[in-house]
């Protein structure tokens, strides 16, 4: 289905076992190496985006880059709380701009996952 592609996140606390509630996240195209900002969004109490990071004409093809900004919400969630990790990227390719991609995070303060979820 032409114009169908969107690109969605989910933030997961898995250090308190919860959804990531108001991360910042930055989305970044990446040309010849640098890197074009797009769009800056908080996380919901659900750890989601209120709607897609990228949709139908936004889509294309090349690299991206989603910026977690951890630190901070960690920081933001106990303010004693050390953060080994400051900014999480995650940097993937579209190849296909009429498919969903979504790109959820599992993090602690000292570790994050990542992977092509549906």
């Amino acid at each position: 289905m032409s114009g169908a592609g969107r690109l969605t996140t989910h933030v997961l606390d898995t250090a308190n076992g919860h959804p990531a509630r108001n991360l910042t996240i930055d989305l970044f195209r990446v040309q010849d190496g640098v890197l074009n900002r797009l769009k800056s969004v908080r996380t919901n109490a659900d750890g989601r985006c209120d709607g897609p990071m990228l949709e139908e004409g936004d889509m294309g093809l090349g690299a991206f880059e989603l910026h977690f900004h951890v630190g901070d919400y960690f920081r933001d969630l106990d303010g004693t709380q050390a953060a080994f990790l400051d900014i999480v990227p995650v940097r993937f390719v579209i190849s296909d701009p009429d498919a969903h991609y979504h790109v959820p995070l599992l993090v602690s303060p000292f570790g994050y996952s990542t992977y092509r979820g549906s």
